[in-house]
């Protein structure tokens, strides 16, 4: 049970009704993540999907965001955020293998998607300054100074939905991934 309470999008009025109805008007329904930070923060809310449309307007392929997401979201063990990002990169054209090979960091066999996975889980489990082979790996695999910009962006805004899914143990809407 989660430790928050969520109006419905029905009963949300002010900055909150707002920023209900066109995720509502997106998605055809508010998710329980987003129904939570809506009803505490609504401008934080509205600041995390502000980055996302960043991100869709960006370089990197709906793919490769998903890629970040779902592996950050595995590592931070946040069950609400695998499922959602693993339905996601289902409907962006990622494969269950594909999506299971991301979430333990096996090889997928797409050299340039293993090279984004092998990348982001460096980062996140390594502090400090990442060694220059790091940086050079992922060069060579084809991604621009632009598209690590957005990596290191795509990993912010997933790292804030990980955090605030877990300090409120919010109720998984999405299927668990296979």
């Amino acid at each position: 049970m989660a430790r928050f309470t969520a109006v419905s999008a029905d009963q949300a009025s002010g900055a909150t009704a707002e920023v209900f109805a066109s995720i509502k008007q997106a998605l055809g329904k508010v998710p329980n993540a987003y129904a939570t930070l809506g009803t505490l923060a609504p401008e934080a809310l509205k600041a995390m999907l502000a980055v996302d449309k960043v991100l869709a307007g960006g370089p990197l392929s709906k793919q490769d965001q998903e890629t970040v997401k779902v592996t950050i979201s595995e590592l931070a063990g946040c069950d609400y955020c695998v499922a959602a990002h693993s339905m996601v990169g289902k409907l962006v054209g990622l494969s269950n293998d594909a999506l299971h090979q991301i979430r333990e960091g096996q090889s997928t066999g797409d050299a340039r998607r293993d090279a984004l996975v092998t990348f982001v889980r460096y980062l996140a489990l390594n502090p400090g300054t990442l060694p220059q082979a790091q940086v050079d790996a992922l060069l060579e695999a084809g991604y621009s100074g632009e598209e690590v910009v957005h990596i290191a962006l795509a990993i912010a805004v997933i790292t804030f939905t990980n955090v605030f899914n877990r300090i409120n143990d919010t109720v998984v809407d999405f299927p668990k991934p296979q």
